[in-house]
């Protein structure tokens, strides 16, 4: 499976775009199962404007929550991170680490995505073994990783220099 963002008709409204991409994303009746959700967590303190809380949901489907970053910092990061894994099935569970939001946070933008599918052709799960995994330019992590030798289509996107491996899902 493939997804492309072409919805806004060339030169459309991008925020047009992203709505009819959700309607599209989230809709039930396929083999797969992907979701999409999106909400902001903002300061109680602050006044957003309206229109900005009416743009989010109309287009976005994210609504706006009240946290109080301000004094309670630690119990909003928690919060936040306990909607993220009920929304990606406990598969992220801990998008903010400590300290990555602070009493001068007014505004969190979240989105999380879920996905749950079967590939075309199945890996054998008798090829899997330990690897390092690259998390950032200076980081890297132990993980399981699988392993299949055919042949694959990939492309490649220069302006982040990322090379993009296409394995169809059924459906």
């Amino acid at each position: 499976m493939i997804l492309s963002f072409n919805k806004s008709g060339g030169g459309g409204d991008i925020h047009q775009g992203f709505q009819s991409l959700l309607t599209e994303v989230n809709k039930t009746g396929t083999q797969y199962l992907l979701r999409m959700a999106n909400r902001l967590f903002g300061e109680k303190s602050c006044d957003f404007l309206s229109s900005f809380r009416d743009s989010c949901q109309k287009f976005y489907q994210a609504e706006m929550e009240e946290l109080d970053f301000i004094s309670a910092v630690e119990k909003s990061r928690k919060h936040i991170n306990t909607w993220v894994a009920e929304k990606t099935e406990g598969k992220i569970a801990e998008l903010l680490s400590p300290g990555s939001v602070d009493p001068l946070t007014r505004l969190v933008l979240v989105n999380a995505v879920y996905f749950r599918g079967n590939w075309d052709e199945q890996f054998d799960k008798e090829n899997t073994e330990e690897r390092l995994f690259k998390v950032s330019k200076n980081e890297e992590k132990p993980v399981q990783m699988m392993f299949k030798q055919s042949t694959f289509k990939k492309t490649y996107i220069g302006e982040i220099f990322t090379q993009i491996l296409v394995l169809p899902y059924v459906g």
